[in-house]
């Protein structure tokens, strides 16, 4: 099985980190021989879309012809995506929604005519859909009965990957870290887990490389 091991949070010891990497050990105790394709937006953070780029998805004439090079990036993040047999994701919650440096991944693998297609009704998936694992921790509360505060970032998450087919989509909440020290972070840190369903990585198969190009 691959997995693709994305974080986002600029601390070594976050929280979001301490759920992607339970995520990824969970995988791993369920499966045999998996191979991980590493990500980390802190260390290596992606840079936002460069010229060449945003000029070569302006336009259906533009992406035919792109300049040279212009598509490169984006093509061996879609890559490691359709490589994937699971993602899994550990993110902030950013004032109320994905921080930066996920939107940076977001804008080169959604792509038009090579991970989605643009039709009347709207943005119809290329890729085959896998699992996606996504642990989110929040300073605040944005989520169950004791909100105050709105959440773009999981419907914004789940509206994105899933216009590209990726529409088996969970989400480990970790919330209220601000006040979260030691033992309480931990059993935090374990509810949130024990809302995940690994049971659907057996329902998707394994997808080839060159899936959707």
């Amino acid at each position: 099985m691959n997995i693709l091991h994305i974080d986002c949070s600029p601390r070594p010891e976050s929280h979001s980190r301490q759920l992607s990497a339970a995520i990824v050990a969970r995988l791993i105790g369920v499966t045999s021989g998996a191979t991980i394709i590493r990500r980390d937006f802190a260390a290596a953070p992606l840079p936002h879309a460069s010229l060449d780029y945003a000029t070569a998805l302006s336009s259906p004439a533009t992406l035919a012809a792109p300049p040279k090079g212009a598509l490169d990036r984006s093509e061996v993040l879609i890559r490691e995506v359709e490589a994937a047999d699971v993602i899994v994701i550990g993110t902030p919650m950013h004032n109320l929604t994905v921080p930066s440096v996920l939107k940076a991944w977001i804008d080169q693998i959604l792509r038009a005519g090579r991970t989605f297609m643009s039709t009347p009704a709207g943005k119809v998936g290329m890729l085959g859909d896998r699992p996606v694992f996504v642990g989110i921790a929040s300073g605040g509360v944005f989520s169950g009965e004791k909100a105050n505060q709105p959440d773009f970032l999981t419907p914004y998450l789940s509206v994105v990957l899933g216009s590209i087919g990726l529409t088996t989509l969970q989400f480990a909440l970790l919330q209220a870290t601000a006040f979260l020290e030691g033992d309480h972070a931990r059993l935090a840190r374990e509810k949130a887990l024990a809302a995940i369903d690994l049971t659907v990585v057996a329902e998707v198969p394994r997808r080839a490389t060159a899936e959707g190009a």
